[in-house]
């Protein structure tokens, strides 16, 4: 399985959580390197499992599945969703871990939505309005916990029958 680095991996299909991220933590080497350029017609067709990341560097991303170490407890995949790519890689010095989830699913918004809200709810994070609101997200919220450590983004793209949902933030390894 490719391996890719977890900074690109906040971004898949050109979704636009690209701010939200990057005050989860994103490198700007991400969000920077998607910044449309040319003409839609002059880009080609991507497939639906076709990212826009850089060459793989690291052990800290996964393609198709959840990368290891990735706190499957605290973000479950939700049933019938298709992963596109996820990371976990722990910060230097700290017992905090950079997360990013990316992933497919022809469940409604509110149901994906839910389906992260849950278990993060009863993990003791709290939801919140986002700092930036994207306008062309059907649904977005981040979710803090302790001292605001621990911060997630969320951000749900409504297209084509089909949402796609990017998680990004930084998360303790052991519960506090």
């Amino acid at each position: 399985m490719p391996r890719l680095r977890p900074a690109g991996a906040c971004l898949v299909g050109g979704l636009t959580v690209a701010v939200a991220l990057a005050l989860a933590g994103c490198s700007a080497s991400g969000p920077a390197a998607l910044a449309p350029t040319g003409s839609a017609a002059a880009r080609p067709e991507s497939s639906p499992t076709e990212t826009l990341l850089g060459t793989p560097d690291t052990d800290g991303s996964a393609v198709g599945q959840l990368a290891d170490g990735f706190p499957a407890d605290l973000v479950p995949v939700p049933p019938g969703a298709t992963v596109l790519v996820s990371s976990a890689e722990p910060v230097p010095t700290t017992d905090l871990v950079q997360i990013s989830l990316n992933l497919r699913t022809a469940q409604d918004t509110t149901g994906l939505m839910d389906a992260v809200r849950g278990p993060l709810l009863a993990a003791g994070f709290v939801e919140g309005a986002p700092p930036v609101v994207e306008p062309g997200l059907a649904a977005q919220s981040t979710f803090s916990r302790g001292d605001g450590s621990e911060l997630l983004v969320v951000g749900v793209l409504d297209r084509d029958d089909e949402r796609t949902l990017t998680l990004g933030g930084k998360v303790r390894t052991a519960v506090p």
